[in-house]
């Protein structure tokens, strides 16, 4: 339990320092932060495999370069979801979906072995 909770903040403070990188994310406080990190991991748990599942011939095709737009979909889904998180497109949902899960390793490579 205290894994989850320690990678749920990972992902807060990943999301906090990613929206700072980056002028077309805005979040508002820490707490939206919390809120995007929860978001997006219910998301990558429920809805992200569905969308996987129902785009394999395409995920196929581009040699599994779809998994970007599923990616900036989920983005672009939490930011629907969660008010003072703003995305302010498709490409800023890209972008900060790849910088969001290398800074999200950087940090649980940094973190987590203190856990384990």
């Amino acid at each position: 339990m205290i894994l989850i909770i320690v990678q749920i903040l990972i992902l807060t403070f990943a999301v906090l320092l990613t929206s700072y990188l980056l002028p077309g994310i805005t979040v508002k406080s820490f707490w939206t932060a919390l809120l995007v990190a929860i978001v997006l991991a219910l998301l990558n748990a429920f809805v992200k495999p569905v969308m996987v599942l129902l785009t394999i011939p395409f995920t196929l095709w581009t040699f599994g370069l779809f998994l970007f737009v599923i990616n900036a979909l989920i983005i672009l889904l939490a930011g629907a979801l969660v008010k003072g998180f703003e995305v302010k497109g498709f490409w800023w949902a890209l972008i900060f979906s790849i910088i969001l899960s290398i800074v999200q390793y950087l940090l649980e490579y940094l973190i987590l072995p203190s856990f384990q």
